[in-house]
């Protein structure tokens, strides 16, 4: 009998051509085949307040919608890895939830098969036998695996380019993502990760920021983002965004969302849009380039009211909508799913392909985590299929260093998995050190990856790379804290 290959396969065999593209038509799927959303209408599908008041917080309510489409033991898996290895809480809109295998089972597998193998599912709802058992994190991972709290101008505030900052203007998302960077500070704590906490009140906070950048004219560009400025009432971010364009040093602001995938209902209602309008005259009449950077992983999660939602702000005079998505395993790892992603993304919403992030080494992410090794592969497979200005660019964002392009490295010694980076400025921190642009600075890949010999050493010698990391932390700590103190006389 002969096998059976996708449409998509056999066109690329038949051009000659690794990928064939092909333009897919975006399809909303059907909700309703959703036990726990048969009833509900278009109207209030479209409704922000609906899909709020809607969202999965716990494994009682995901059974409760998804009924007996699911094996029980799929309720056992998700609640004990939410009791064992989570660092993120659960929190899942209606809209997303809808994305998950989204056509329903094909023939030959059960919904609980297809459930369990879905992309959107596998970074979502991430389960404890998802999470690998030999190393489920690495020996180097931290909970700020990027030491973006070192670099806090003032709290919330991250100074790590020379001309950039981060403003975490609030930790709470319309959804929360299993390998979020941020887990030590975005979320409700769960029983593996007690959750920082802001100690500043929220305006004072946002006050504190934006007088730092009145004093800092080196910095033009502001990423706002949190969490995610969805979750802030429009009209305090509005006032933000408006100072913001009051300081004359600022040029580019770049709103940080996902929810313009998770929850696409939010920027489409009326207030948000006529706000981000009013935003957008602001800054055209200023010359200040605002642009909105989105977070979607999967070519499935572009749904036909995502790409409304991004017209919408296009209409409302937003100068470009970017995709920054994270490279993961199950997820999007192979050429032929980025590529997919990057032209549903651009034929079907017109947002721009930007970044693919390496899953960062946060704890319990190791099954997500890619190889700098197989992220260069990608990268060099997704090369030559899109326009110049939309083929994303995949990094690695190095501690203490920042974003770096997968073949940026100085050295690799692939066997135990340790790149090394270099970097051509200094972050908030290093001000008064004369050896940062000249140290080398580590990454580590995740150790199943490694051939045997690598994850033999990683066996002996965790301990020993550890206790050298930690030299090495506390030396940046202290520089930190000396820094910090030059500021203050």
């Amino acid at each position: 009998m002969t096998d059976l290959i996708s449409p998509e396969l056999a066109a690329a065999e038949l051009n000659g051509q690794p990928y064939a593209y092909h333009r897919a038509d975006l399809v909303e799927p059907d909700w309703t085949r959703i036990p726990g959303f048969k009833d509900v209408t278009a109207e209030e599908w479209r409704s922000v307040q609906w899909q709020r008041s809607h969202c999965v917080k716990n494994v009682k309510q995901l059974r409760d919608v998804m009924g007996d489409l699911l094996e029980e033991r799929v309720y056992e898996d998700l609640a004990r890895d939410q009791a064992e290895r989570a660092t993120m809480s659960m929190l899942l809109p209606p809209q997303m939830l809808n994305t998950i295998v989204p056509a329903g089972a094909s023939a030959g597998q059960d919904y609980t098969e297809a459930f369990y193998a879905d992309p959107v599912r596998r970074y979502m709802l991430p389960m404890f036998s998802d999470r690998r058992a030999d190393w489920p994190s690495h020996p180097h991972a931290t909970r700020d695996s990027l030491h973006e709290h070192e670099m806090w101008a003032t709290e919330g505030l991250t100074h790590r380019y020379p001309t950039k900052v981060l403003a975490e203007i609030l930790p709470t998302c319309p959804q929360y993502c299993g390998h979020c960077t941020r887990m030590d500070l975005v979320g409700n704590s769960t029983p593996v990760i007690d959750k920082l906490k802001f100690t500043i009140k929220p305006q004072q906070r946002l006050d504190d920021m934006l007088d730092y950048l009145r004093r800092n004219p080196g910095v033009r560009d502001v990423v706002v983002s949190g969490g995610d400025v969805a979750n802030m009432p429009w009209p305090r971010l509005e006032a933000f965004l408006t100072s913001l364009l009051e300081i004359e040093n600022i040029r580019d602001i770049r709103l940080a969302t996902k929810a313009l995938m998770g929850m696409p209902q939010h920027w489409l209602s009326d207030d948000v849009r006529s706000g981000v309008e009013r935003v957008a005259s602001i800054a055209r009449r200023r010359g200040v380039m605002v642009a909105m950077h989105t977070h979607v992983n999967a070519a499935q999660s572009v749904t036909p009211l995502v790409a409304e939602a991004t017209k919408a702000m296009f209409e409302a005079g937003l100068r470009d909508v970017r995709n920054q998505g994270v490279l993961m395993r199950g997820v999007n790892d192979s050429v032929p799913q980025l590529l997919d992603l990057c032209f549903a993304l651009l034929d079907g919403a017109t947002i721009t392909p930007y970044y693919f992030y390496m899953c960062d080494m946060i704890p319990f992410s190791e099954h997500w985590r890619v190889s700098v090794k197989d992220a260069q592969h990608l990268q060099h497979g997704i090369l030559g299929y899109l326009p110049g200005f939309a083929t994303p660019r995949i990094v690695c964002d190095v501690p203490y260093v920042g974003k770096r392009w997968v073949h940026q490295l100085s050295e690799y010694d692939e066997v135990r998995g340790i790149s090394y980076w270099k970097k051509n400025y200094r972050t908030g921190i290093e001000q008064q050190d004369p050896d940062a642009l000249n140290r080398t600075y580590e990454y580590y890949d995740p150790i199943d990856t490694l051939p045997v010999e690598g994850q033999d050493w990683w066996k002996q010698h965790a301990g020993d790379s550890l206790a050298e990391a930690e030299k090495r932390a506390a030396a940046s700590r202290q520089a930190a804290e000396s820094q910090k103190l030059i500021q203050i006389s």
